[in-house]
This record gives C-alpha cells, structure tokens and sequence, in this order.
C-alpha cells in the first residue's frame, strides 16, 4: 500500500527518504503548484546521514489528485493539521489510517473529530532531523517512535514496514501517557529556551525554575488522570537537558527564525487543562504570560 506523506518538513522527509529506501511506494503531497514545480526542479528529496547525501526521487502530486488514499502520514504542524487534512479529505478511501506526528496535545483530537470513519494513529517522536535547505534533510539523532491509536489497542497489520525501513518504533496501547509526559517535558524546557535566548543545556543556570515548573507540571498531569506521566519528571527533564544540552529546542528555532510557534498545542494546551481542572499553576501561567508578551513583542502570532 503506497505512502502517502503530507508535511515535507524534517520528520515528514525523513520517514519518506527511509520509506523509499526500502523500495517502499511513498508519494509526497506538496501544497500547491509552485512547490511541486520547485521540488522537481530539485529533483526529489535529499537524506544527508553521517554526511553522505542520497537523493531519492519521491514522486509528488497536489492535494486535489484523484487517486485514493489509504494511508497517510501527517507531519505538519500541529497549527496546520486540520487545514491540510481537510486539503485531502475526499480523497480518503473508508477506513483510511493516518499516522498524526504533531507536536504537543490537542491536534490529534481535533483531526479525529472530524474525520469520524477513519483510524487516526497518534504518533509521538524523538528522533532528531533539520533542513539545511528546501527538500533537504539532515538525520541529526537517533530516536524512537511510538505509535497508538486511543480507541483501540489493536496495532496495525503494517507495522514491519517500518522495520524494513529502519525506522524504530513501538506499538504503544498508552499512547496519551507518552504524549502527555513529552509535552510535560517540552512545557519545561523549550519555553524557558525561548525566554532565556539559550540551548538546551543553558538551563542548567536556571535550576530553581526549571524545577518549580516540574512541580507543577506533576500536579497537573496527576490532576488529568496521567499518573504514569507523572513519575520523576524533574529527574527526566534534568536527563533531557544534559542529553541534549548543544541543541536549540524548537520553539527556540522558530523564534529565531520569525517562525509561528506551536504554544497553543503545548504550553496553552497545559494552562487550559489546569484551568478547567481548577487547578492554580502561578508559575506555569506566568510563563505562559511571559512567553506570549515575548512573542507580541517580535510581531509572531500568539496562537
């Protein structure tokens, strides 16, 4: 069965390149003419691993092409999921399976409601991948994968593809409990990334905020039913920082580059779910408050 790739961004690139290396049948579906005609220009999709570049050409089409889908995998933003896949709805065969690799919380629902008939897969990602230029992308760190699906436990029948293709993973039947301890983790480190203009490992400076924002991130995700999520979070947030203390998080990078953030999947997801919890978090709001002055005042969107 053909993949079919919405979001040729760095992790949508990087699963498509491994997907046709293994003779897999991947097509891209890029936004509009202009982007189509550029990407033939370039000639397909460059992998750049341990510094070799492969090219692979990935055939690509419009959203509006006739032919059915019957799997695709979602790697845009969290803030364009359900504009894109409302771009390729009609063309959804009955019981299509989508893989969501969005960031954050929130998405995923919201793609699912409207998508009543269809199997939607939530994803959640460690793997680390960038674009040095358009239609280009750098495998910069191995990681893992898993995937669930909410609704029902039973894992797909395609799952050795994957293997086939390299590209580690894990039938997950919890898969809320891991994406709602990494947006516990991402609501602890990218935002204070932001504020203090620093990598990863820069808030090893900051340890008392770093912390209290860990205690209050417990609370809330023992207050949403997340108990497991919950476990030594300060302990794994401290890991993350060191392991990846050279790296700029990507909220950082988006900021740097005058790019729309995705602070309504995370950090906002987090303080509406406190809010109608109840619970006070002064801490996680006045973050919240602090990185939406920051952004107003560099002109990007608040949501």
């Amino acid at each position: 069965m053909t993949w079919h790739i919405l979001g040729a961004g760095s992790l949508g690139s990087l699963w498509a390149t491994r997907l046709a290396r293994a003779g897999l049948p991947v097509r891209l579906i890029l936004r509009d003419r202009q982007r189509l005609e550029a990407y033939r220009q370039a000639g397909g999709l460059t992998l750049i691993e341990a510094g070799q570049p492969m090219l692979y050409a990935i055939p690509a089409e419009l959203p509006q092409e006739p032919a059915p889908i019957r799997r695709l995998l979602l790697a845009c933003k969290a803030y364009d999921a359900q504009d894109a896949v409302a771009s390729i709805a009609e063309r959804l065969a009955p019981g299509a399976e989508l893989l969501l690799l969005q960031n954050g919380l929130g998405s995923q629902d919201e793609v699912a409601r409207s998508l009543p008939g269809q199997r939607c897969l939530f994803v959640s990602s460690t793997e680390g991948a960038f674009r040095p230029a358009d239609f280009q992308v750098v495998f910069a760190g191995n990681g893992h994968n898993w995937l669930g699906d909410p609704s029902d436990p039973r894992p797909p029948t395609w799952l050795d593809e994957l293997q086939r293709a390299g590209i580690a993973h894990q039938w997950s039947p919890d898969i809320l409990t891991r994406l709602w301890r990494k947006l516990a983790l991402n609501c602890a480190i990218n935002p204070l990334t932001v504020l203090h203009d620093c990598r990863n490992g820069g808030l090893s400076q900051h340890p008392a905020e770093v912390a209290t924002l860990c205690v209050e991130l417990t609370e809330l995700l023992q207050r949403c039913g997340q108990p497991a999520a919950a476990g030594n979070l300060h302990e794994d947030v401290q890991r993350v920082i060191e392991a990846t203390a050279a790296n700029y998080s990507s909220m950082h990078q988006d900021v740097a580059q005058g790019r729309r953030t995705e602070i309504s999947y995370l950090l906002g997801y987090a303080c509406a779910a406190a809010q109608r919890h109840g619970l006070h978090l002064a801490h996680l709001q006045h973050l919240q408050q602090r990185l939406l002055a920051h952004l107003a005042a560099r002109g990007l969107p608040l949501d």
